[in-house]
């Protein structure tokens, strides 16, 4: 073990010499292995952000992953039972959406049906209405004369959402759960609903499906909740709650979802158990787990195949660079190592020094890769950060850094191999010749 360390430590110290010996040649190999290492970390930096980049759309519009999305059917009696249960805990949370129009009163709104303002009348979601019977009838088919008024849907919260989604705050601040309920609505838009309000001039006037009066909203921020099917207004059920009939829980136009944390296993049992004691049949409430992670990896898995292959063509060219410039520099040093073999040098140590010099000769590739690569993902998130906000926070990952690392360090091996094996089969008599 001591004898290995001690031709190991020679091999590099003779190697570094060799090196420094030969800048010229050692630049020349750095140069065509460049190219090839430098693909390889741009690869790995490429599919970690695209993997951050397809989590975040998912955290954004479905949930975090591992969170468990539990729906429920149209009974008058759910809703209740799951306010009562969920209120107050950090590790779930009810959205209950209904309707709302704010704007003057008894007129048709500018986006029937809650559509979003730059598609044609009627493109939303649509809200319908239904009876005991069953009989449903579309809300923005409507005969009042047009006025100044703006549909959205409205999703009342239990608790702060974004343990769960991934919203983002793009203006005022989001909802304040710590803090005593008013009695004016406080309310934060999507992006999409807050284009309507800089478009159109409405009144501060808010009716909402099952309340007992208008109430006077408050907007206090604007999200980006990943939303595309039209303008919605987020707000503390408990605030809404002081302008709902006594009775408006129990309506089945209240749309119920309800996302919660995997550790909550204990809620998910209580609140199971409760729903069907109130009539709520066991095979109809649906439990679902969020696992964006499995549904996009082959997508990335084969998008990273790909890209790494024509990555390794590249790393492959330059190490047929090394390998022309290992042959050459051995045949130079023929009667060098000749007479090192003459004084007694092991071949393995021969063979060490030559590996030596090209796998240092791709480790310092490699560190040059890496700080380029760096470097040039700081520059390219200070200039693209005004278009593309998601890549503002964005940092280089260590994966690339190690994937550099590995390149190099193959190509200095499979590039100094056949030079080494060349370099240890040099016969002592080549110094008697010389």
């Amino acid at each position: 073990m001591i004898g290995m360390s001690g031709r190991l430590r020679s091999a590099l110290i003779i190697g570094g010499q060799g090196i420094r010996a030969r800048k010229l040649r050692t630049l020349l190999s750095m140069l065509s292995l460049f190219l090839g290492v430098l693909a390889v970390v741009v690869v790995q930096t490429g599919s970690e952000f695209a993997q951050k980049q397809l989590l975040a759309d998912s955290e954004l519009n479905m949930a975090k992953d591992g969170t468990l999305q539990i729906y429920l059917p149209p009974n008058e009696r759910a809703n209740p039972v799951v306010v009562d249960t969920i209120g107050g805990r950090p590790d779930a949370v009810a959205m209950l959406e209904n309707r709302a129009v704010i704007g003057e009163p008894n007129v048709a709104p500018v986006n029937p049906g809650g559509s979003p303002f730059d598609q044609s009348r009627g493109g939303g979601r649509g809200f319908y209405t239904c009876d005991n019977r069953g009989n449903c009838t579309d809300r923005s088919q409507t005969s009042a004369p047009p006025g100044k008024a703006i549909e959205l849907r409205l999703v009342a919260l239990t608790g702060d959402i974004r343990q769960f989604r991934a919203f983002r705050v793009e203006s005022g601040q989001w909802l304040d759960f710590g803090t005593a309920p008013s009695l004016a609505p406080r309310i934060v838009l999507n992006k999409e609903a807050a284009k309507g309000f800089e478009r159109y001039r409405v009144p501060a006037q808010m009716h909402v499906d099952g309340a007992k009066a208008d109430s006077t909203p408050q907007i206090t921020g604007v999200v980006n909740d990943g939303e595309s099917y039209g303008p919605v207004a987020y707000v503390r059920f408990d605030e809404l709650l002081n302008w709902l009939q006594p009775n408006a829980l129990n309506s089945q136009n209240i749309q119920l979802q309800i996302l919660m944390s995997p550790t909550a296993g204990d809620l998910e049992q209580t609140l199971r158990s409760r729903l069907v004691g109130v009539g709520v049949k066991a095979d109809q409430i649906y439990v679902t787990t969020v696992k964006s992670k499995e549904r996009i990896q082959d997508q990335l898995s084969l998008m990273r195949m790909i890209f790494l292959g024509m990555a390794a063509l590249v790393l492959l060219i330059g190490t047929a660079g090394i390998l022309n410039v290992g042959l050459a520099t051995v045949g130079e040093r023929v009667e060098e190592f000749a007479l090192r073999r003459a004084v007694g040098t092991p071949r393995i140590l021969l063979a060490g020094i030559v590996l030596a010099e090209t796998l240092l000769t791709g480790l310092m590739t490699a560190a040059a890769a890496i700080g380029v690569g760096a470097a040039g993902i700081k520059v390219g998130a200070s200039m693209f950060s005004g278009r593309f906000p998601s890549v503002q926070d964005i940092v280089f990952p260590w994966q690339a850094g190690v994937a550099g690392v590995i390149a190099g360090l193959v190509a200095g091996l499979l590039g100094g191999l056949i030079p080494a094996i060349r370099a240890a089969r040099i016969p002592i008599a080549t110094v008697m010749r010389a």
